[in-house]
């Protein structure tokens, strides 16, 4: 397989089996001394690319600091990593694919031209991840730092004490570039450099590439923490520590009681972030399984990422317990809405577009709607109602005074529940709770022109300033 640039990854980095099969777990070695450092095919994470870091150091933690000092301890050649510190503060790195043993990203020089730089870092083996295993296991402590996104010093000094090296060390960073360089490169060095923020953020980075994803790494010591919950004399005797590993999950019930007199009190809730997180970025160099669409996947994470910054600020505003539930949408209702939310490319709009049910010409219309009104606005736009004669008259009641004498629009009803203005391209809809909504006719199609007022009169003037200015509203390209 062959990048933009004519690198053939296969040929020039064998990634080797799958996780689990090229390291010392399968070879049988028990650390980490001898194991590959070809980043063997496993769990991988993908970062977006990061903004220039104008104006702000590249690490701020200690282990931060500490995996900058093993680079700059490690290149031959300082002017080499001055340069990679400038493409990194530019923003010259692109997305960074974290997995065992490696660590991947194009970097771009300032002349355009892009490069794969890769850093290989030594995996640890089955045995040193026994041992860190049981050190976490015995220092709860730890995995809560961890969990904290923190990396304690003492932390890293335990694991040293069972003979496990988390932070790399002199000559542990080994680079490979396609520009060809032997030892660090600019290029090699901008993405240490970019990683010196992740790790900042995030120290699980750095155990996945010793080899331990999060999710794995907290499996294992929830097993172990439950095997050793198995005492004699509570029904566990006789039980080999496999059996234990596979039945028992969780903390005993009478032991979560007994620490509650004595556990700290919780920390008062983080405040909401200001605004929604950054989805991943799914353009990595693995193909992706047959049937499935990166750049949609893509769209739905931005989107969730959306909603549920806006669930959160619900929920902490004062008296949200007192609101309505919120509606639950049809699927073809949801589309329209990510169509509107999200604003995607024509590809994406047109497989929204079947999703809502509409001709893609038709889905410019709803999100229009969606735009203006939500559920309620697209209801208006697709459903003719028969108001009851008591409502119907009561809507031409009103229609009649709206206007000063001599100043009402001739109209002339057109259909059941909607008044067109004659001579004009304006039409007045009323939707079941008795508001009044614009809409003004388009290449020959009504679309909705603005949302709904009280006033039919106040409701045609947005209409009607709409069509003088040249203003209409903007859907998705499909």
């Amino acid at each position: 397989m062959s990048d933009d640039y004519g690198y053939d990854y296969e040929d020039d980095h064998p990634y080797g089996t799958e996780y689990g099969a090229g390291d010392a777990e399968a070879s049988g070695g028990d650390d980490g001394a001898g194991v590959s450092r070809d980043g063997g095919r496993g769990p991988e994470v993908t970062f977006a690319a990061l903004p220039p870091a104008q104006g702000r150091g590249f690490a701020t933690s200690w282990w931060g600091r500490a995996w900058l000092q093993a680079l700059e301890d490690t290149a031959l050649d300082g002017q080499q990593l001055k340069q990679g510190r400038q493409l990194a503060r530019k923003g010259g790195v692109g997305a960074v694919s974290v997995r065992p043993g490696r660590i991947t990203a194009m970097v771009r020089d300032r002349d355009g031209t892009a490069h794969r730089s890769d850093v290989l870092l030594q995996q640890l083996g089955a045995g040193a991840w026994d041992r860190f295993l049981d050190m976490a296991v015995d220092r709860a402590g730890h995995i809560a730092a961890l969990l904290d996104r923190e990396m304690p010093p003492h932390l890293v000094e335990d694991a040293a004490g069972a003979g496990v090296e988390l932070l790399p060390g002199i000559g542990d960073l080994e680079p490979e570039c396609t520009c060809g360089a032997w030892d660090h490169c600019p290029h090699s060095g901008a993405l240490c450099y970019q990683v010196a923020r992740l790790l900042d953020e995030d120290p699980f980075v750095l155990l996945l590439m010793r080899g331990r994803d999060e999710r794995r790494l907290l499996d294992e010591l929830q097993v172990r923490s439950a095997a050793r919950a198995v005492r004699p004399g509570d029904g566990g005797e006789g039980r080999d520590t496999g059996d234990a590993e596979r039945k028992v999950r969780g903390v005993p019930a009478g032991e979560a009681f007994a620490a509650a007199g004595i556990l700290p009190p919780l920390p008062a809730p983080p405040s909401a972030p200001d605004a929604p997180g950054l989805g991943p970025s799914l353009d990595t160099e693995t193909p992706p399984a047959p049937g499935v669409d990166p750049a949609a996947l893509e769209v739905l994470a931005a989107d969730s990422a959306v909603r549920a910054h806006r669930m959160l600020l619900d929920a902490l505003a004062p008296g949200h317990e007192e609101q309505p539930l919120p509606v639950e949408l049809t699927p073809q209702q949801d589309a329209v809405r990510l169509a509107a939310d999200a604003r995607p490319d024509a590809r994406i709009g047109a497989r929204l577009a079947a999703g809502s049910g509409r001709p893609s010409a038709d889905l410019d219309a709803a999100v229009r709607a969606w735009r203006y009104g939500g559920v309620a606005a697209l209801a208006v736009l697709d459903e003719e109602w028969a108001p009851d004669p008591e409502d119907l008259g009561r809507a031409r009641a009103r229609l009649g005074e709206a206007w000063e004498a001599g100043e009402r629009p001739a109209l002339r009803a057109s259909g059941r529940a909607r008044w067109t203005v004659a001579g004009a391209d304006l039409q007045l809809r009323l939707d079941r709770d008795g508001r009044w909504w614009p809409y003004r006719k388009e290449r020959g199609r009504w679309v909705p022109a603005g949302p709904a007022d009280d006033d039919p009169a106040g409701a045609l003037a947005g209409a009607e300033d709409g069509a003088s200015d040249g203003t209409s509203g903007v859907g998705v390209a499909v």
